[in-house]
């Protein structure tokens, strides 16, 4: 059967250890996506986008920030159109933030800058999905990071 899966991941072919840890937090939580993996990158929302073929707003990109005073990771998943506002986030969780340097989100997501999902992450992250992503209906699919911005 031609899917959109079997065109961008080859059927009998396994998934990439990062995408796999990805699909089993998805199947542990109840739900039966498809982890697929493109032979493009999709570091960014744009490329990603390109990649699969939607608007760049139809990408959820996830950022991670650093409190400052806990130091705890801050998981923000937002549309690929839009811009980040750390004082919004600050102000959500009660605490300032600053970026997070490549260590520290692979620390806390167990994930590359560029490859982080929105689940399977070793340790808890504290998550902010803002409204437009949690109602985002009507048709349009929300493509998210499964553990690998790069090609296959």
């Amino acid at each position: 059967m031609d899917t959109p899966a079997s065109r961008w991941h080859p059927p009998g072919v396994p998934l990439k250890p990062s995408a796999r840890k990805v699909q089993d937090a998805l199947a542990a939580a109840g739900f039966s996506n498809q982890v697929v993996e493109l032979p493009d990158s999709t570091r960014t929302a744009a490329e990603a986008a390109q990649a699969v073929g939607c608007t760049v707003g139809q990408i959820a990109k996830s950022l991670v920030f650093r409190a400052r005073e806990t130091g705890r990771g801050v998981l923000v998943i937002a549309s690929g159109e839009h811009r980040v506002d750390e004082a919004l986030v600050a102000a959500a969780l009660g605490e300032p933030v600053g970026k997070a340097d490549a260590d520290f989100v692979r620390d806390c997501t167990g994930f590359a800058i560029g490859g982080v999902p929105p689940v399977g992450h070793p340790r808890a992250v504290f998550r902010l999905t803002p409204r437009e992503l949690v109602g985002m209906t009507g048709g349009r699919v929300v493509r998210l990071a499964a553990g690998s911005a790069e090609p296959r």
